[in-house]
């Protein structure tokens, strides 16, 4: 498997499985797909942490980080991570977050924020927000606001989140 930059020429294959990622998911909107276009046209958008994991020339996984505030300090937010299917469970999903981070980490930043599965993203090292001093943002389940620290000794994070405005929130 080979983990790599999202290019334009990939947003056909990429919206075909965030679809299909995403069908009939109990935790699914029906938006991901159009989320995923607007942070791409976005201030937000960090084209080097939007990245496929490919397969004999097939994306079988994608994932995507945006810029977001907490008090003062610049993090990022992890927009919706999604893998085929018939290939879930595999470990696609951890190895796009994995070379996420390391990008994030090499790009300077300190944290990285998820809002998802509680039972899922700690397997990449995401504990509850509140722990690294960000607040829950009204409405958000407390138990699946994640956050990551992405680099030993940053600042501490105070205070509300600031999502990219194409996330609605």
């Amino acid at each position: 498997m080979k983990i790599r930059q999202e290019t334009a020429a990939d947003h056909g294959q990429v919206s075909a499985l965030i679809a299909s990622a995403f069908a009939g998911a109990e935790h699914a909107d029906g938006n991901e797909q159009g989320l995923v276009t607007a942070l791409r046209q976005g201030d937000a958008f960090v084209p080097e942490l939007s990245l496929v994991a490919e397969e004999a020339g097939e994306i079988v996984g994608h994932i995507l980080f945006t810029k977001a505030m907490v008090g003062q300090t610049e993090v990022l937010a992890l927009a919706p991570l999604s893998v085929l299917p018939s290939r879930q469970g595999q470990g696609i999903g951890l190895a796009l977050m994995e070379a996420g981070h390391r990008i994030a980490r090499k790009l300077g930043y300190p944290y990285a924020l998820v809002l998802g599965s509680e039972t899922y993203y700690p397997k990449a090292g995401y504990g509850p927000a509140v722990a690294l001093g960000v607040e829950v943002p009204p409405g958000m389940p407390r138990e699946n606001f994640m956050a990551i620290r992405l680099r030993q000794g940053a600042d501490p994070l105070r205070g509300p989140v600031v999502y990219a405005r194409e996330f609605g929130l």
